[in-house]
């Protein structure tokens, strides 16, 4: 059963802002830190620089001839399989890297020479080079080392949707960047028939097919040495004539360089890089290119999650659900829920883990929910780029009011901007009669630099679902952005 089914939540994958896992069997994705390193929301910098912090003080350690303390580092990656994420067939691995593998893969990274000759500088790059370390392990090992982030992440997701967790449960050994150590604390975990479990945000999952030995070799490595064989016009040179222009054409096959006796095996890449080093840092910059590392679409989770509903049906129900959920305060909870579900839908992976009610200024104030703002281009990326509005998170009310908001829901909303939060926000609610008014009033907030306010009605989240469907996000765009230009310009 998935997590959405024993906790009743009555929510979809794509409603949903970590992968609803089976927890009896694992999800065929991982976590891939060259994928990782191309988020910039909060929470991946964050975990991501967990993971530099462990690799480094490895190379460290063993550039400083201290092997013994460098395995030792390593001796504490043999972990339950928390996540549910990897390639095990049947019923859940239970485990993830053993500690034959640690041995085997920590002898393997000293003996490959790639840290003493500076190939490895990221944990990923073990990948390449190191025999016994492939997307599993890597995945496995990335999960240990950023376990607190994820700890962390599940607590609230779990306070976002109602899901009871287990008190003063040992969390297990994650690496404390701060000490430079493994720490291990007890805590609040999702336990499920006695199982801890953790739960990985959707939008930093992969199916790692870019970042591995296979596309270094076949896309880089023998693309240089073809372009080599034709620069010294070696035997490997092939000529095809082209009929109509009497035109030649030289060429080298990739087939031919394989029968020659290159292999891509790791040892070969290895002794490759050591003396062609820029080509592996192409590699590395575009692979790790926003425009190739893709997060999944709900569509591509739908396949995976075999039986979900598809994306259209999801958008008919909630199109459905939210023209029949009545305003007013006994529906409150019921219509938050139900915007989480919406938005959550509509901006992935854009607007990513979203938070309930999160504290601010000593608890003194409350907010409905904040997203954290990992855009890297169109409307949510221009707020700070074009418009120089702090935006690391959105911050959204919801006001299940059947009257107009006013100007103590603006007040409440302005009122928890900072700088080093953010400025901007987005009220939503079921409808607004007097447009002009409001707008008004939301212009106001805006010049007196108190921080950005667009509002939402249940007409506009109808025509984004409606433009989702047919995945026009230009079309969603130019919602927020005519509001946007509605409140600073009138």
């Amino acid at each position: 059963m998935n997590i959405s089914e024993i906790f009743n939540l009555e929510r979809t994958q794509q409603e949903l802002d970590f992968v609803d896992i089976d927890i009896k069997c694992d999800t065929p994705l991982f976590i891939d830190p060259a994928f990782l390193s191309t988020k910039n929301d909060r929470w991946s910098i964050n975990s991501m620089r967990t993971l530099k912090n462990f690799f480094q003080n490895v190379i460290d350690l063993i550039n400083a001839d201290k092997q013994k303390e460098a395995k030792l580092l390593f001796d504490y990656l043999s972990e339950p399989n928390e996540t549910r994420l990897g390639l095990s067939k049947g019923s859940a691995q239970g485990k993830g890297v053993g500690e034959g593998d640690t041995i085997s893969i920590f002898k393997n990274l000293v003996d490959s020479k790639a840290v003493e000759s500076g190939l490895v500088e990221d944990l990923e790059d073990c990948v390449i080079f190191v025999e016994g370390f492939g997307r599993d392990k890597l995945s496995d090992m990335s999960t240990n080392i950023m376990k607190k982030h994820l700890i962390e992440y599940t607590q609230k997701q779990c306070k976002l949707w109602g899901i009871p967790l287990t008190s003063n449960v040992p969390s297990g050994f994650f690496w404390n960047r701060a000490t430079k150590k493994w720490q291990s604390d007890y805590t609040d975990m999702l336990v499920i028939n006695g199982e801890k479990i953790l739960l990985v945000p959707k939008g930093i999952v992969s199916y790692s097919r870019e970042y591995t030995p296979q596309t270094f070799n076949q896309h880089f490595v023998l693309n240089f040495l073809q372009s080599k064989h034709l620069s010294i016009n070696s035997h490997l040179v092939q000529i095809r004539k082209v009929k109509k222009t009497s035109q030649e054409i030289r060429f080298v096959t990739k087939k031919s360089l394989k029968e020659e006796g290159h292999t891509e095996n790791k040892e070969t890449l290895r002794k490759f890089t050591e003396e062609h080093p820029s080509v592996f840092r192409d590699f590395k910059r575009e692979v790790r290119n926003i425009k190739n590392m893709k997060p999944l679409t709900h569509e591509q989770f739908v396949e995976i999650q075999q039986g979900s509903e598809g994306v259209e049906d999801v958008i008919d129900y909630l199109i459905e659900k939210l023209a029949n959920t009545p305003s007013g305060k006994d529906n409150a909870t019921e219509y938050h829920r139900l915007s989480i579900g919406i938005m959550s839908l509509l901006f992935y992976p854009i607007l990513t883990s979203p938070q309930v009610e999160q504290e601010i200024h000593e608890g003194r104030k409350r907010i409905d929910i904040t997203f954290d703002n990992s855009a890297n281009f169109g409307f949510f990326h221009s707020l700070h780029s074009i418009h120089k509005t702090p935006s690391s998170y959105i911050f959204i009310e919801c006001k299940n009011y059947s009257s107009d908001p006013r100007n103590p829901e603006l007040d409440q909303l302005a009122g928890r901007f900072s700088w080093n939060t953010g400025k901007f926000g987005i009220l939503l609610c079921r409808e607004i009669d007097n447009r002009n008014l409001f707008l008004t009033r939301c212009r106001d907030t805006s010049n007196d630099d108190r921080g950005i306010i667009i509002p939402l009605v249940d007409e506009d989240l109808i025509g984004m679902l409606n433009y989702k469907k047919v995945n026009n996000y230009d079309a969603i765009e130019k919602i927020l952005t005519d509001r946007l230009r509605e409140v600073k310009l009138g």
